[in-house]
């Protein structure tokens, strides 16, 4: 890569600010150094579904530049590049498919921006290009690796690289969730910022191995118009940077508000319970452990809660926490029958209509499109789409659907509260792998991410998952930045030992 006037694995888009401000640095020069940063390492991780047209891209920062030399600044944005999760549509004028991992989509034209985009455009942020993810947000195959989908391939951690052989979903060598292309593009270098989605751990659990912090706000407090979404009950779109400094006004500008007290380094009000790692964990069927990684994961985390103890925090260890068995509705399981039926019903058809041009209109569609195409749509090695038959074939009633909404979402809030209530604590912390953001996300709680460590094994990131209360984005924050100035920094890949991936797509 050429000599460029920043470090962009390390600089957060408030330190690129600060040098726009100042004339030391401008958006074109900005641009071209992530351009040069895509160009070298993308091909070994395959961050990107797509760009936009580079000289587009010039263009947009130039003007942006001119802009600020005449006095004008749209606010703490102006000039700063973002990518965005391929499942958020973007108009057909920035020049980038919105495909949700899907060949189905792959010639689909946008009506516009989502509603998000346009706040993402009028505050000035230069958007770079679209993230791969896990096709339809995960919904096509049970069996496929995150970060894979048919028209995007597979994206690879930037600190492990290959994926092991008949590695489990979540194992060490794993991306990690949906918005993968989101997370490693932001860890690699190549933009500042990234917003993913997030059904349940979809931006988490790709932050965590990514080293980055991340938030998924209250539910219902983000505009999702224009966004793919599994279920109308648990998604929202959220941010992912290197620093909560980054975090607090983008999560300022997605949510419309002020967070008065989010960049606050004080522990006044706050109080944070870490569950037991040997308890919250993923189970070897979902992560398979070897020699060491488990008790290096709890090593670092009990340090971890010890450091805060002596930084000052009231941190209370360990706590209880009801099992993710006990999210159920009268005796009956409510997660994935509630996404199934939303997906037949409601958040397929809500996703598609905001397309002005599309080959495929309906779920039926676009399963009748991936068996007549089944040699792009169905590749190896993920030549099915069984949930996405498993959605159109289900048969469950919308009334017991409603009923298992309004159930679901009273229980994970009452087994959360009565957690916070009797633990006297406003934020609950536990692994990033374990099961514990399926509560957040069955509550509509908000959840974040913070880096935690890299294991010896193989140099993965991992890290700890957040949830507070309804509308507490403010105290989550608050305590993202204080972890970030009581803890080491974060970890930055080592980009060089990479390898490119053979037959890499070109974007």
């Amino acid at each position: 890569m050429s000599t460029s006037l920043f470090d962009p694995l390390t600089t957060t888009a408030v330190e690129l600010q600060h040098q726009l401000v100042s004339g030391r640095l401008t958006s074109v020069q900005l641009v071209e150094t992530y351009l040069a940063q895509i160009d070298a390492y993308n091909p070994s991780v395959n961050a990107f579904i797509s760009l936009a047209p580079r000289d587009a891209i010039r263009n947009i920062a130039a003007a942006l530049d001119a802009e600020r030399a005449a006095g004008a600044s749209r606010g703490p944005f102006h000039g700063i590049p973002i990518v965005l999760k391929d499942s958020i549509m973007t108009a057909p004028g920035l020049g980038m498919p919105t495909t949700a991992g899907s060949f189905a989509l792959a010639e689909a034209k946008c009506k516009g921006n989502a509603p998000l985009v346009q706040k993402l455009v009028d505050a000035g942020l230069i958007i770079l290009g679209k993230g791969n993810l896990t096709e339809f947000c995960g919904l096509k195959t049970s069996a496929m690796m995150p970060g894979w989908s048919a028209f995007g391939g597979q994206t690879l951690s930037p600190y492990v690289g290959e994926i092991e052989d008949n590695e489990t979903i979540l194992g060490h060598s794993s991306p990690g969730g949906s918005s993968t292309g989101s997370a490693v593009a932001v860890a690699a270098g190549f933009a500042p910022l990234s917003i993913g989605s997030e059904t349940t751990g979809s931006i988490m659990v790709p932050a965590s191995r990514a080293a980055l912090y991340a938030i998924k706000p209250t539910f219902g407090d983000v505009e999702m118009r224009g966004i793919f979404s599994l279920s109308e009950l648990y998604d929202v779109a959220g941010p992912l940077a290197k620093s909560p400094r980054d975090l607090v006004p983008l999560a300022e500008l997605l949510l419309g508000r002020k967070l008065t007290s989010a960049g606050q380094k004080n522990w006044e009000g706050l109080s944070v319970g870490f569950v037991d790692p040997r308890i919250w964990n993923l189970g070897d069927s979902m992560c398979r452990q070897h020699e060491g990684t488990a008790q290096e994961m709890i090593d670092t985390y009990e340090l971890t809660v010890s450091k805060l103890k002596e930084a000052g925090g009231v941190i209370h260890y360990p706590i209880a926490v009801p099992d993710v068995s006990e999210l159920t509705v009268d005796g009956k399981e409510a997660f994935m029958p509630i996404a199934f039926w939303d997906c037949k019903n409601r958040t397929f058809d809500s996703f598609l209509k905001e397309y002005e041009e599309s080959p495929v209109h309906s779920l039926a569609d676009i399963i009748r499109f991936n068996a007549e195409h089944s040699d792009n749509a169905l590749p190896h090695p993920y030549p099915d789409q069984q949930d996405l038959d498993r959605c159109l074939s289900n048969a469950d009633a919308e009334e017991e659907i409603e009923f298992l909404k309004k159930g679901l979402r009273a229980k994970a809030r009452q087994l959360l509260d009565n957690a916070f209530d009797i633990e006297g604590v406003n934020i609950i912390a536990a692994p990033t792998d374990s099961a514990l953001l399926i509560h957040g996300a069955a509550a509509g709680y908000p959840t974040a991410n913070i880096p935690l460590g890299i294991l010896s094994y193989n140099g993965r990131a991992y890290g700890t998952c957040l949830i507070a209360k309804a509308g507490e984005e403010e105290a989550l924050l608050r305590f993202m930045s204080i972890y970030e100035s009581t803890l080491p920094p974060r970890p930055v890949p080592d980009l060089g030992r990479l390898v490119p991936i053979e037959g890499h797509r070109k974007i």
